[in-house]
């Protein structure tokens, strides 16, 4: 955690967030289940499908088995 509510102290969980809420927001879901699993879905696509240009094209995940 952070001190405070500076987001450029914590950049990922703002990246994160800030994807959760342009994608996820696209949709209604009907109820709490549902936001959660969608939720879910989100942060593995986030870290298991989806390259990222700060690790040269790679997912996180890659990046993290490569250690």
């Amino acid at each position: 955690m952070t001190d405070g509510y500076d987001c450029y102290q914590n950049a990922l969980a703002e990246r994160i967030n800030g994807i959760l809420k342009t994608e996820l927001l696209l949709s209604n879901p009907e109820d709490l289940e549902q936001a959660r699993k969608m939720v879910d879905e989100a942060v593995q696509i986030y870290n298991t499908e989806r390259p990222h240009m700060a690790l040269k094209h790679k997912t996180p995940d890659a990046v993290h088995r490569a250690f």
